[in-house]
């Protein structure tokens, strides 16, 4: 091969191509406040949560908290419903139906969960309140933070994280009172005499708060939440979404109120960039579809309140779908969301059930390892198990074990046992069998227990029987 022979290649870049980081440092956001109709919305779907959250450790249910997950004890009560450790896979079912929710929610309206009920919205949302409150406008902010320390200044900004820290304190204390009794918490906190986890786990929450809600805001839409990152995955060209209609409001400048802009070639946008000053995560909705949007809403109403005011007709930033901006209708019903549906209410109904034909009772056999099988001196063979009975019910109940499986077997032992609401007793029992009724050397066997005073509630456990080779 000769220098003939080679190719000279260059490395050739096109000019738009440049360096990306995948974190850019992160510039603060000035949020203007906007007043809506999808503002007034989020109050309906907020503040609901809000106060479910606060209030829920407070009420009582039959002598106890309604809502508590007591870890010590190993009891979740939800309501009139105590569930126990082994009842873990509901929880399993229970958090696939609500992803299956999502999912169903995010192919047919976008982020709505983000925009409207995600906590991280709703508690930002009350911080930027109370930064308004405190610091004042947009502009009043900025200029704030633009000027020299002074006492006036120092002054609004502890008054603002003041709050914050308010908020998150109560926050943090709510959250811990799910598994601590609320009732006992606060005076326990108050009084420095909850114990070092409380304590420690009350101020995580509080800090954990403090910095999300307040501090990192849109950084943890945008780089901690993976949500934003797979939903492109389950959109689709009927998706609705929060779009701006680019054929109607380009080209897009500045104009007199009173003039035609469509003879002087202008589309129904004025350029005032009110739609990115009130958005939360500081991106321009006219540059398309961005995985950083969260579909709150905020630019709908900042974009009609100028529509208004020019007499222009509203909905140049709505929720729509990429089929209807190209000019075609949105198709609500699709495979996908019929899909998911189906799925949805199949499991709900499942779970429904499982929940209502729960029996709050478990058996556990044990085999003895140790020694397979007993002879006794009449040639009888015995086997030796240990049960572990769980009466996962808040009353007493007095529960009967029985054997069946092995024709004429005795079950040697207590068999009546009496159990507290929430009690665990380990029972040791002998189970004898002739040797004539043993066709095999392992034997399937089921223990019973059943509640004298409750006829629905029993439960079986299976094991084996062995017997001389």
């Amino acid at each position: 091969m000769t220098d003939k022979d080679l190719i000279d290649i260059q490395e050739i870049a096109p000019a738009e191509v440049a360096e990306l980081d995948l974190y850019q440092r992160r510039e603060k956001i000035y949020t203007r406040r906007i007043e809506g109709f999808f503002q007034r919305l989020r109050l309906f779907t907020g503040w609901p949560l809000l106060i479910g959250y606060f209030l829920l450790p407070w009420l009582q249910w039959e002598g106890r908290q309604a809502v508590l997950f007591d870890l010590p004890e190993r009891k979740f009560h939800i309501l009139g419903l105590t569930f126990w450790p082994q009842d873990f896979p509901l929880l399993a079912f229970l958090l696939i139906i609500a992803a299956f929710a999502l999912f169903a929610v995010t192919v047919w309206a976008g982020r709505l969960w983000c925009g409207y009920t995600c906590p991280q919205t709703v508690w930002t949302s009350i911080f930027m309140w109370l930064e308004q409150r405190t610091e004042g406008s947009r502009n009043q902010r900025m200029r704030l933070d633009q000027a020299p320390w002074t006492l006036r200044k120092l002054t609004r900004k502890l008054i603002k994280h003041g709050a914050w820290l308010a908020v998150a304190f109560a926050t943090g204390v709510t959250f811990v009172g799910y598994f601590y009794p609320m009732r006992e918490l606060l005076p326990d906190l108050l009084t420095f005499s909850s114990g070092k986890w409380a304590l420690l786990w009350t101020l995580f929450f509080t800090l954990a708060t403090y910095i999300n809600a307040g501090w990192m805001r849109e950084q943890v839409c945008i780089y901690m939440c993976p949500y934003a990152r797979f939903q492109s995955v389950m959109f689709d060209q009927d998706t609705l979404i929060v779009s701006y209609d680019p054929g109607r409001g380009e080209p897009r400048g500045s104009r007199k109120r009173d003039i035609d802009h469509r003879a002087r070639g202008l589309g129904d946008c004025i350029d005032c960039k009110l739609c990115v000053q009130v958005c939360p995560t500081g991106i321009d909705i006219r540059e398309g579809l961005q995985y950083e949007c969260i579909g709150c809403a905020l630019c709908i109403d900042a974009c009609n309140s100028v529509m208004d005011k020019m007499d222009y007709p509203r909905g140049l930033i709505r929720y729509t779908s990429e089929h209807e901006l190209q000019g075609g209708k949105t198709r609500w019903l699709r495979p996908r969301i019929i899909g998911y549906l189906l799925m949805l209410c199949l499991m709900i109904g499942l779970f429904s059930y499982r929940v209502t034909s729960r029996v709050p009772l478990e058996l556990t056999v044990i085999r003895d390892r140790s020694e397979l099988y007993v002879e006794t001196a009449d040639g009888q063979i015995e086997n030796i198990y240990t049960l572990s009975l769980v009466n996962m019910d808040e009353s007493v109940h007095e529960f009967e074990l029985s054997v069946s499986g092995i024709a004429d077997a005795t079950l040697i032992g207590e068999r009546l046992h009496r159990l507290d609401g929430g009690e665990v007793r380990s029972i040791t029992l002998r189970v004898q069998a002739a040797p004539e009724q043993l066709s095999k050397p392992s034997t399937a066997i089921e223990f019973q227990a059943r509640a004298t005073d409750a006829e629905s509630l029993r439960t079986v456990s299976e094991s084996r029987f062995m017997r001389p080779l």
